[in-house]
């Protein structure tokens, strides 16, 4: 059973810094797609950033040059570490594993979901 599990989500203000963590399980996933996405209500699920198995990244254009997403292969953690985070990156973010190696940041593309973790940024 995939399990997927975010951590370090908080309330900071504009400009604050706060890294995402998601331990995923089975420990066989380590080569997968994976990636984050955010949400908040009433609005889709957007992909803000995502990680081929081969290491290719690709970012949501509005966090490109704030947002960095990795991979600690050895503890099988995924990262996301958000810099000069704004008001409008508020919402719920979600860690995701895909079935593939190569991703496709969007939401239909993902298979396993975490429960997420709130981030919330005040201006």
């Amino acid at each position: 059973q995939v399990q997927l599990v975010e951590s370090g989500g908080d309330s900071v203000k504009a400009g604050e810094t706060l890294r995402l963590s998601c331990t995923i399980l089975p420990y066989t996933f380590r080569g997968h797609c994976m990636g984050w996405f955010r949400q908040i209500p009433g609005k889709d699920r957007e992909g803000v950033a995502t990680l081929d198995g081969d290491g290719k990244t690709n970012y949501l254009s509005s966090v490109k040059d704030r947002f960095t997403i990795s991979k600690d292969g050895a503890n099988n953690t995924l990262y996301l570490q958000m810099n000069s985070l704004r008001h409008e990156d508020t919402a719920m973010y979600y860690c995701a594993a895909a079935d593939n190696w190569r991703c496709v940041r969007t939401q239909a593309f993902f298979t396993y979901w975490g429960q997420g973790t709130q981030v919330t940024v005040s201006s």
